[in-house]
């Protein structure tokens, strides 16, 4: 102990020596570890944190498939989660839950809708999850016919209750309907992902068709049972449907997942460990640069090592002594560097939008076990950039040194390990920042494309149409022209159109269609996308057809069976053709007749913007009426300045209808790449931090060099060197360095980023432009970093070189 406290105060005095070797070795670790720690929360919140449900491991999601569908995340129907409950061996318990929107209503408070679910009694059981006030559903409130009751969220119970547990037992209003409260969940539970309130499924799904596939599945394996036997068993299920019911279920079968692949996918998987890959990267780079200063640091302490070894001081004492050095500048990197992950973790949270998109269990937060993973890091960054240069230092030939008092030292094995050092941090640097371009540009093509149509002046809201007096289709239809007839009246507003759905924003049908001429085996037709329309609806969103015409007024009442198709959809069903005139059907509709397109309109993404445009179908609003109805709004004016007009007019309309999602589309297309915003900004600053890196390295070693040759420069000078000629030979050896590292980060590049494939739009993982625009910005930083300690050298006067040595 008391030797290492020896080495411990030797250290700290030999670092503050050389403070500015000190403060910029500390620097570039805390960088490196700072951003590690930081994209190290979330893949800890995202793949590693326990799900705060009851045994997790043994929670398993069930899907159905349809491969010649292209089906492969498919729900269940109601029916369906009956008989899995029924014929199962391999769960102990099957649960369901499907969204639900709620209209809640209470005295003269305008109507709020709220995101809820409505779920299995089952379900929160399973989950381990017990209310924080009152009790779960009972299996007799899952049954059709049951009286309605209603879980609430804890901040819902807050905000509209004031916190009152006499709240408990009283009734409320859902959807025009009487719901008592029986439970209040613990704070911040809001599953699955922002639910608020959530209600019995059976009594509002038990009469759905078997074809009606919405409900996601969870399921607890029984004791024993391993995920594999799960598969199994699901399998034999869908089997046995098939054989049952092949008109619907023919060619379906069924899959089970893992409660973490079920919540996070294969592509945020992927990002995350390409963000963990690329900090990684950073570290390296870091520690690259540090044990640079280090070795010159090593190289020029040699006399001071040389009279250490000649007094007695065994290597092993004086390898000890320099890795304590290092790992007091790891030790002061990684304080650093959590306060920098502190802030990172802040500025990732800030980023994303404040409608949550993610699960309400995914927090981003230095937790005990970020904290170790820093440690663990510090200590072996310490110990990975520290081991060279103390073996380095050591290496020395005793008498060599004491007679040269170290002049010179700077070549041989050292000056040969710091030039492979720049190579690896630029080659590091070089697959980093063309990774980051290729991200970046993808975010551009995003951000240029759009949606497929003009979001500026674009005004997006939903309304619904709540009661029993919204029953009967033409109460629904004559309350939405009455909606869209006032608001185009409004000063401003140049259209106005009501649809299904919001684009970009998700919603609408999906379902088989058979074209006509090319008929296809049950259960092997094409899917497609479809919606409703008022005929305003194009001219709202500031789209040209194609080719065709839209629906006009007298053909809004759906009587005519008449439909536009997008680009997509033409191109798939008619290459070649003309698509106008041509006839399809929907096989899900309550009439599924033949349907005559009459006009072709551009690809419009409905749901993520990085997603393939699907084939479309918009049909007349009448044609499957329902209450959730979605109105866009185009104004000369700013969508703010219209708003509470808008507003006015819906609620003179009816009082009755909530208003809701209501926000300029600039601001949802925003919302839907943010993902992409924030992954390429942060590759961005991943890839500065990596430029500044392999820059200062250059410029550390070139500077040294000068540094250590100025005695070989002074002779070339004095003898009648020209100056240009000393510019090109420090040029030329920061160039040959550049180029072996651009050459094998070129190398690496090609064979890491065709793994981004699946994470680029439009952008091909070994794009050209990328590849050299980078090598060029690097070579031209480099070249610059080597420029300074070359000027450097050529401002020195000869005869002071001489004379100093």
């Amino acid at each position: 102990m008391e030797i290492l406290l020896q080495d411990l105060r030797f250290a700290i005095r030999m670092l503050a020596r050389s403070r500015g070797v000190t403060a910029a070795a500390v620097a570039c670790i805390a960088l490196g570890i700072g951003v590690n720690s930081a994209v190290f929360s979330i893949v800890q919140a995202i793949l590693l944190r326990p799900f705060p449900f009851a045994e997790p491991e043994r929670l398993v999601a069930v899907h159905l498939v349809q491969p010649k569908q292209h089906v492969d995340g498919g729900g269940l129907s109601y029916l369906e989660v009956r008989d899995l409950r029924e014929q199962s061996r391999a769960f102990a318990v099957v649960a369901a839950h499907v969204p639900r929107s709620l209209t809640l209503a209470s005295g003269a408070e305008e109507p709020e809708r709220v995101v809820g679910e409505a779920i299995s009694a089952e379900l929160f059981p399973m989950l381990g999850v017990k209310p924080l006030l009152g009790r779960n559903f009972r299996p007799d409130e899952d049954r059709p016919g049951a009286p309605h009751v209603v879980l609430l969220s804890h901040d819902l119970w807050r905000r509209r209750f004031h916190s009152d547990p006499a709240a408990l037992g009283s009734s409320m209003s859902i959807n025009d309907d009487a719901y008592t409260i029986v439970g209040v969940m613990p704070r911040g539970f809001l599953f699955p992902w922002a639910q608020v309130a959530w209600v019995p499924l059976a009594p509002l799904e038990h009469a759905d068709a078997r074809t009606d596939r919405r409900m996601v599945v969870l399921a607890r394996l029984r004791p024993g049972a391993t995920l594999a036997q799960a598969q199994t068993d699901v399998s034999a299920f869908a089997e046995r449907l098939a054989a049952l019911y092949p008109d619907s279920n023919a060619g379906w079968g069924a899959t089970v997942l893992s409660l973490r692949d079920e919540f996070v996918g294969n592509t945020s998987r992927k990002v995350v460990l390409t963000l963990m890959a690329a900090v990684f990267f950073v570290l390296l780079i870091a520690c690259a640069n540090v044990a640079n200063l280090l070795l010159a640091r090593a190289t020029g302490r040699q006399r001071e090592l040389a009279v250490r070894t000649a007094f007695g001081a065994p290597r092993r004492r004086i390898v000890r002594q320099l890795l304590t050095e290092s790992v007091l500048i790891a030790l002061a990197g990684g304080a650093l560097g959590v306060l920098l992950a502190q802030a990172g973790i802040q500025l990732c949270t800030a980023a994303i939008p404040a409608q949550r998109l993610t699960p309400y269990f995914v927090e981003l937060s230095l937790d005990g076990r970020v904290l170790l993973f820093t440690l663990l890091v510090t200590l072996g960054t310490g110990l990975l950039f520290g081991l060279a240069p103390a073996v380095a230092g050591t290496r020395v030939e005793l008498q060599d040194v004491l007679r040269k008092g170290g002049r010179g030292a700077g070549g041989g094995a050292g000056g040969r390990l710091r030039g492979a050092l720049v190579i690896v941090e630029i080659a590091l640097s070089l697959v980093l920042l063309v990774g980051a371009t290729l991200f970046m540009r993808s975010f551009l093509e995003i951000h240029a494309k759009g949606g497929g149509f003009e979001t500026a002046h674009l005004l997006g809201l939903r309304i619904y149409l709540p009661g029993p007096r919204y029953n009967d289709h033409g109460a629904k239809m004559r309350r939405l022209e009455d909606v869209v007839r006032r608001v185009e009246a409004l000063p401003g507003v140049t259209a106005a159109g009501a649809s299904y759905t919001l684009p970009l924003a998700y919603g609408g049908a999906e379902g088989p269609v058979v074209v006509e001429g090319r008929p296809r085996a049950r259960g092997e037709e094409p899917r497609v996308f479809y919606t409703g329309i008022t005929p305003h609806f194009f001219a709202a969103l500031g789209v040209a057809l194609e080719r065709g015409r839209t629906l006009t007024q007298s053909e809004a009442d759906g009587s005519a069976p008449l439909a536009l198709v997008n680009h997509s959809f033409a191109r798939r069903f008619w290459p070649g053709a003309d698509p106008v005139g041509r006839r399809f059907r929907l096989q899900d509709l309550a009439q599924p007749g033949w349907i005559t397109v009459i006009g072709v309109v551009p690809d419009i993404k409905n749901g993520s913007l990085d997603a393939p445009a699907e084939p479309s179908a918009y049909l007349p609003y009448p044609y499957q009426p329902i209450r959730n109805v979605a109105l866009l709004v185009r104004t000369r004016l700013s969508p703010a300045s219209v708003t509470p007009l808008v507003r006015r007019e819906i609620q003179a309309s009816d009082p009755a209808l909530p208003i809701y999602d209501l926000a300029p589309m600039e601001q949802v297309r925003q919302q839907t790449f943010w993902a992409y915003s924030v992954f390429g900004g942060v590759f961005a600053i991943f890839g500065g931090i990596a430029l500044a890196l392999a820059g200062i390295g250059i410029y550390g070693v070139l500077s040294y060099s000068v540094a250590q040759r100025r005695h070989e420069i002074g002779v070339r000078m004095a003898i009648g060197a020209r100056r240009q000629h000393v510019l090109r030979l420090i040029l030329g050896e920061g160039l040959l360095l550049t180029s072996a590292g651009v050459a094998a980060g070129l190398l690496g590049s090609l064979g890491a980023t065709p793994l981004l494939a699946n994470l680029l739009y439009a952008v091909s993982p070994t794009d050209p432009l990328s590849f050299a625009a980078i090598a060029v910005v690097l070579t031209l930083a480099a070249l610059l970093a080597s420029y300074i300690p070359a000027r450097r050298a050529l401002r020195a006067d000869p005869l002071d070189a001489l004379r100093a040595d």
